[in-house]
């Protein structure tokens, strides 16, 4: 029987290495949060880091990928021995090991015919560098992490704490394209989280060809959009995302910062380290990465320098 001191759950690491995931940048994204949330909506929840850490009434993640989702909602409703079980039953069934590729390829094989969802997590398990990929034929496709991945007693810990969590938490998880996401019963108490994919930034999880929706110049201005009409509604938010990435930059986002300038510029260190602005600020090869807030937070960001040499 798994059992947790609710003292070891004060912040979770998602099980999942979710490319673009916040896990390493919460310390410096959940100060910037309002205080008092009724009802906090993660519209892009991916690994689910921030979701899960929030301190919120209700919590809702939403994410696109549906194999996702449906793997959320197993470890929720499943009883979490029940799961433990299953998994470390698929990892003998097909002697899934550091070095046994065919294993590997074999229950690959095996889910994209069953889909079960808590059969995508042990292929995750056993994944180069844990990560999640399909094709456009939504056939898991990501390929054998030899010598470096499998479901080591970290990864297992942190699905525990995380399966905890979601169990005690009043949570949703939903599969919804973000421009049809249902904000109409949500007021000025709510508050919605956005990490989409990155517009100026290279990710299997956006460039279209993994059968589901990309993400183009059309939806970062749909989403920018969104924004606009959720301020308009009172309705806080908070956006993260890159100006500027290897000599790239996101014009969209800073015209619609110089349009919008009541709205905050929170700079997030993605070095997760001590902020040098200054050497940010020189390195033309460097990710300014920031959250947008339309309110501002008690620990605003006090990098103006930085701001007007972007701006």
């Amino acid at each position: 029987m798994v059992v947790i001191h609710q003292n070891y759950l004060t912040q979770i690491k998602s099980p999942l290495n979710y490319i673009g995931g916040k896990s390493k940048l919460l310390n410096q994204i959940l100060p910037l949060f309002p205080k008092y949330i009724d009802n906090f909506i993660d519209l892009f929840a991916g690994g689910c880091n921030v979701g899960i850490n929030v301190n919120a009434n209700k919590i809702y993640c939403n994410d696109i990928l549906s194999y996702l989702i449906e793997m959320y909602k197993s470890f929720q409703i499943n009883d979490i021995d029940e799961t433990i079980k299953h998994i470390e039953s698929r990892i003998s069934e097909f002697n899934l090991t550091l070095t046994n590729e065919d294993g590997y390829k074999q229950m690959r094989l095996y889910y994209n015919e069953k889909k079960n969802p808590l059969d995508l997590f042990v292929l995750v398990a056993f994944t180069f560098n844990h990560q999640i990929r399909f094709n456009n034929s939504h056939e898991f496709n990501n390929p054998f992490g030899r010598e470096r991945s499998s479901f080591n007693a970290t990864m297992k810990q942190n699905l525990e704490k995380f399966i905890i969590r979601i169990k005690e938490t009043n949570i949703d998880f939903t599969n919804i394209c973000f421009n049809n996401f249902d904000f109409s019963k949500f007021g000025t108490n709510d508050f919605v989280y956005c990490d989409p994919p990155y517009l100026i930034t290279t990710g299997t999880y956006n460039d279209g060809k993994r059968g589901f929706k990309g993400w183009t110049e059309k939806e970062e201005k749909e989403l920018l959009n969104l924004l606009d009409n959720l301020d308009s509604k009172n309705i806080k938010f908070a956006l993260s995302n890159v100006l500027e990435h290897k000599r790239k930059s996101n014009n969209i986002l800073k015209n619609w910062i110089v349009k919008n300038p009541k709205y905050k510029i929170n700079f997030i260190d993605n070095n997760y380290s001590n902020s040098n602005y200054q050497t940010i600020v020189r390195d033309k090869f460097a990710s300014i990465e920031v959250l947008i807030t339309n309110y501002e937070p008690e620990k605003p960001s006090k990098e103006q320098t930085l701001f007007d040499e972007i701006f």
